[in-house]
């Protein structure tokens, strides 16, 4: 009985050592890479979009994006890995359940978008929160006393009442912040400046709705994305295998079929393209 199982469990290490092997053949291949969770710990996407661009014998990126999005500077590193392959090969965006602010932001810069009928997404906007307890501190008797170098220095700090012009600098920065995703989407996107600003109010929209507004090209789902990739790869798309480009998952990790997200801890304060669920 021993034997046996000893020999099932060297039968299945050799096949993932095969299913490797074909993973990294020179074979031409379309590679898939899956965006899910709040953006914000990233270093892993970025690694496989750019393994994805210097590989050769990856012809099409096939990304799968499910994220409510998150912090704007994760989103615009991604956004930028994403812009350089499309420079070199097609990218082509699959929408899951959410792909709203952030996670449209960072799906912009794709050749094509997909998106399904009900696929949430649009919510295009910035958000600073600040919470403020003062008043609460000041019931209870709690007093916090900063010690700063400048007299904006604890600006979103929960025992600082903002002033006017505390306010404005706030609102300012995200404006910047919100011109800055209104120009990524523009410069993609099949819509104009002004018609974008009349809808990008932080709305959100169906995936019907994006497609008819211009914000996303097909519906469908992740296979129409894999046919559409093959298409544009053309002779070789027929032969080209599908590869995952995420994190190599442990035996014990591939037998209960875990899944590798990102981190959805999101700081408590900072500047976010993010529609809260």
């Amino acid at each position: 009985m021993k034997k046996k199982i000893l020999i099932g469990l060297v039968i299945f290490i050799v096949l993932l050592v095969v299913i490797n092997s074909i993973t990294y053949s020179n074979k031409p291949k379309i590679a898939l890479i899956n965006i899910k969770g709040v953006i914000s710990k990233y270093t892993d996407v970025l690694k496989y979009l750019s393994l994805a661009e210097k590989d050769t014998s990856v012809k099409a990126v096939v990304i799968n994006v499910d994220s409510p999005g998150g912090a704007v500077g994760a989103s615009q590193e991604i956004y930028r890995a994403i812009e350089r392959i499309r420079n070199k090969k097609p990218v082509i965006v699959s929408m899951g359940n959410v792909a709203a602010s952030g996670g449209y932001y960072i799906s912009a810069p794709a050749n094509v978008i997909f998106a399904n009928p009900g696929t949430i997404t649009g919510s295009i906007g910035v958000i600073v929160q600040h919470v403020d307890l003062t008043k609460i501190m000041d019931k209870i008797g709690l007093k916090i006393e900063n010690i700063k170098s400048g007299k904006n220095k604890d600006i979103l700090y929960p025992n600082n009442k903002l002033t006017p012009q505390q306010r404005k600098l706030i609102k300012d920065t995200v404006l910047d912040v919100y011109n800055q995703f209104i120009d990524a989407i523009v410069k993609y996107r099949k819509i104009s400046k002004n018609k974008l600003l009349k809808i990008a109010d932080g709305r959100i929209f169906s995936g019907n709705q994006a497609r008819k507004l211009g914000l996303v090209d097909k519906i469908g789902n992740l296979q129409d994305a894999i046919e559409e990739a093959r298409k544009l790869i053309g002779k070789e798309g027929k032969e080209a295998i599908i590869v995952p480009f995420e994190k190599q998952k442990t035996i014990i990790e591939r037998l209960i079929g875990s899944e590798i997200h990102l981190n959805t801890f999101l700081a408590p304060t900072g500047i976010y393209y993010l529609m809260k669920l």
